[in-house]
């Protein structure tokens, strides 16, 4: 017994210490490339000095660090919103992407977006999460009112991935008939991308998300009840309709935030938490929450990177980064899944 812990501690330090390995080496490689490159003695300089003047402490400060700051954060929050569905649907693919919840919060955000850049030239970061969680739960109350109708997970999914699509062509309706200067600021926003975080953006992205990860994390042990069956959550005193209704809640303000401030962002919220279990071997909430969200981080860094740097000047859409990781790996889970019926 003490050396199955010890084997299973062991692999904790190991997967943690290389998950915090490469996130200090992402944030580093995010900082130092770009069009004009820095190098890590002088970003070690600007750092230690938190300031300065010229023209590498003003790409460090006003562009690189708050950008690789909102990648980390939104793509801790993306995976852990993940976490939390899969665990509500109690299977590996759902998450926000596939049910149509980004979609919704999409949808939700291009007309607030649309209505008061006509009237006031200025819409605030609040506002953009306000109206990307009310259009999460409206897709995740359709999805849940077919979940009662459609038994099967595989239909249930369907549903949600039709859910996206018609939230999907609303948007693209409401964008087409929209005045050009408003086109253009949602364009690059529908794509999906971390360009143009300002600190004001990173302030309130950690404030919103670390509300919601410790909310989470006094969820940890209903969580865990939770995974072995629900008939077994309520013999531990699991009050099951509250705690589903708080797993909705949690993950939608999660996947709101990451829509509100980079667009819709596809595959991260079903691969990573595949990936750090698969990791840990091991599907503890206190041990797969802080392993989830700093592998979101790390996978959305990285995302990034590719991203500037793969056809630099030109920059892709960070979804299109995403989806050529992510896809494969829910491939696999899909065909792995199969084999081990």
């Amino acid at each position: 017994m003490e050396k199955e812990n010890f084997r299973r501690r062991s692999r904790y330090i190991l997967v943690f210490g290389v998950l915090a390995a490469a996130f200090c080496v992402v944030t580093v490689l995010n900082i130092n490339t770009g069009n004009v490159h820095i190098s890590i003695a002088e970003i070690c300089k600007i750092l230690i000095r938190r300031g300065g003047e010229g023209t590498e402490a003003n790409i460090i400060w006003k562009i690189r660090l708050p950008r690789v700051l909102m990648a980390a954060i939104l793509g801790g929050a993306l995976s852990l919103s993940g976490f939390l569905l899969q665990t509500f649907f109690s299977n590996p693919i759902a998450g926000p992407f596939v049910l149509g919840i980004s979609s919704g919060a999409k949808m939700m955000v291009a007309l607030v977006m649309i209505f008061f850049l006509e009237r006031y030239a200025f819409v605030s970061s609040y506002t953009l999460i306000i109206a990307a969680f009310a259009g999460a739960l409206i897709s995740t109350g359709f999805i849940l009112l077919l979940s009662r109708k459609m038994t099967h997970m595989a239909t249930l999914l369907v549903g949600g991935i039709m859910i996206g699509y018609i939230c999907s062509a609303i948007t693209d309706f409401v964008v087409t008939f929209a005045e050009d200067s408003d086109i253009v600021n949602l364009h690059g926003w529908s794509q999906g991308s971390f360009s143009g975080m300002s600190w004001s953006n990173v302030e309130v992205a950690a404030t919103v998300i670390g509300v919601t990860v410790v909310l989470t994390f006094f969820l940890s042990k209903p969580i865990g009840a939770y995974q072995l069956g629900e008939a077994y959550a309520q013999s531990m005193g699991v009050n099951i309709r509250f705690f589903r209704v708080a797993l909705i809640l949690l993950s939608s303000v999660l996947s709101a935030s990451v829509t509100a401030f980079a667009g819709p962002i596809s595959f991260v919220g079903i691969a990573v938490p595949y990936l750090i279990k698969h990791a840990l071997q091991t599907s503890k909430p206190l041990v797969v929450i802080p392993g989830t969200f700093i592998g979101g981080a790390v996978f959305c860094m990285i995302c990034d990177l590719i991203a500037r740097m793969a056809f630099a000047p030109m920059e892709l859409n960070i979804s299109t980064v995403t989806s050529i990781f992510g896809a494969p790996i829910v491939i696999f889970m899909m065909v792995h899944g199969q084999k081990g019926r």
